[in-house]
């Protein structure tokens, strides 16, 4: 396949593409689309022969379904979350239009290492390394432009669950949501800026949520992530073979979601501190998994089924209070694709004023078809009792729709606003 990289160089182009993207911002979207699947670029040092780098490899943008959802879990993520600024009815749905042309325009050139139109840091684009750009609408995006009856009935805010802790004023729901992974922090933070400031004057930017992962090459691809709590995070995940049943929407109750799928971000506060005085086993049996592999108490490897009517000195081998314990599907609906960054941010004083040695925890995502039936059942058994609760606190949630992808060609967004 041609090599995606290169292609215009923004800035020689400033004037006028400012002036065109103003002009978008204001029309009305065509149709819509971003899209999964991938093309590898593998970039050689100069001399030709030596280590491989991967600041070439691309995402493709365009297809059936968004890219960062499937895809492959990148090392670095920012989720950013915003709200529309015009006013409800006509004008917002006018701003919304031209944002998703913006973005999809955008987002089709950064992918592929080529700067956005009036991009003023071209060369920050020229390495895209696996960058992904996924868009999802809140509650409120359907509201304010007139479009209530196109929401999908199960976008609307999780329930309260009792062990909750929501900062909804720094890590609330918003109406739009964008997903920017990739390999490189640079990468992330230049498509941050160029996404959100050319919309600027149609959103007001609420929150920014930092993630990481173990940097590409540090291990092999396929060895599931840790958390900071230094437990393996994901073992348990739907495969390609689940996507079409459980992740992406069918259009069965709104036809112009077909190819989308629903979004759950919960920013889950881990206790490190009061994590780091318990001793390893006590550790594990929370867990219901061993630090060392991640292989359930009951023997046997990670990714050997647990086995939680096994007795071991008259007990059970696994807890029944375990976290998967609580976690594991009763029906085979609830289960949904789950994708985690760990975030660590500068320690904040709490309410006591006591100052932590760290502030961590986790970015948890969670895609499914369905988040009433697939992910809110199982939300609500390790609300009521997981052992994990003891050093984890969920201090933001979200619920968005990812928007289907489209074509090479069209817009993201389309088939809802056309």
């Amino acid at each position: 396949m041609a090599e995606t990289r290169g292609g215009d160089d923004g800035r020689e182009r400033g004037g006028a593409a400012a002036f065109s993207r103003r002009s978008l911002i204001a029309g009305v979207v065509g149709a819509a689309g971003l899209g999964v699947g991938a093309t590898a670029i593998a970039a050689r040092s100069a001399d030709g022969a030596g280590d491989i780098t991967h600041g070439g490899d691309a995402i493709e943008f365009h297809g059936v379904h968004q890219a960062g959802v499937a895809t492959p879990p990148t090392a670095h993520v920012n989720y950013v979350g915003l709200d529309l600024s015009a006013d409800p009815g006509r004008q917002a749905r006018e701003a919304l239009a031209g944002i998703l042309r913006v973005w999809t325009e955008d987002a089709a050139r950064l992918t592929r290492g080529t700067p956005a139109l009036a991009d003023s840091e071209p060369e920050l684009a020229r390495l895209p390394a696996r960058l992904t750009v996924t868009v999802g609408l809140g509650p409120g995006a359907f509201t304010a432009t007139g479009l209530e009856e196109r929401r999908p009935r199960w976008l609307h805010p999780l329930p309260a669950y009792p062990i909750d802790r929501l900062d909804e004023r720094r890590w609330g729901q918003t109406d739009l949501l964008l997903q920017i992974c990739s390999d490189d922090p640079i990468t992330v933070a230049h498509a941050t800026r160029v996404l959100t400031a050319n919309v600027a004057g149609q959103v007001r930017l609420r929150w920014v949520q930092r993630g990481f992962r173990n940097s590409r090459g540090s291990q092999d691809e396929k060895v599931t992530m840790r958390n900071l709590m230094g437990q393996v995070d994901g073992t348990v995940n739907l495969g390609p073979a689940d996507s079409d049943t459980l992740v992406w929407d069918d259009g069965a109750e709104q036809p112009w979601f077909a190819g989308g799928t629903s979004m759950v971000l919960r920013r889950i506060a881990m206790d490190l501190d009061g994590w780091q005085e318990v001793d390893p086993r006590s550790q594990e049996l929370s867990v219901g998994r061993t630090l060392a592999d991640g292989a359930p108490l009951s023997g046997g490897g990670e990714h050997d089924d647990p086995d939680f009517d096994k007795i071991v000195d008259g007990l059970p081998a696994i807890p029944a209070s375990s976290h998967i314990a609580r976690a594991r599907h009763r029906t085979p609906t609830e289960r949904f694709l789950r994708r985690g960054y760990n975030y660590d941010d500068p320690p904040e004083p709490d309410a006591t004023g006591h100052v932590p040695t760290s502030n961590s925890g986790l970015l948890f995502a969670a895609y499914q078809r369905d988040v009433d039936t697939q992910f809110a059942p199982v939300q609500a058994r390790l609300a009521e009792h997981d052992a994990l609760n003891q050093w984890t606190t969920t201090i933001g949630s979200a619920v968005y729709a990812v928007l289907p992808g489209a074509p090479r060609g069209q817009v993201l967004g389309g088939s809802l606003l056309g």
